[in-house]
């Protein structure tokens, strides 16, 4: 079984705490707000996958991190 104390990558307790905390205590206009700006990101898109590409896709979304990272050194 794995470890429950175990985090991703630049994770740790106190962040997960400090990001509870955050959606806890946030009010339900502060939620839509949040939300409704995340929809307007000229950024980023939200679409709708099959379950079973959801890896592919995860695995293409790392690699494209890994590439923009690589840039930046």
């Amino acid at each position: 079984m794995k470890n429950q104390d175990q985090f991703p990558p630049g994770w740790n307790g106190q962040r997960v705490r400090e990001v509870l905390d955050y959606y806890e205590s946030q009010t339900d206009e502060e939620a839509v707000t949040e939300h409704e700006q995340a929809l307007s990101s000229p950024e980023h898109t939200l679409m709708e996958i099959p379950v079973e590409l959801l890896p592919v896709v995860r695995q293409l979304i790392a690699e494209h991190q890994r590439e923009q990272a690589s840039d930046l050194d």
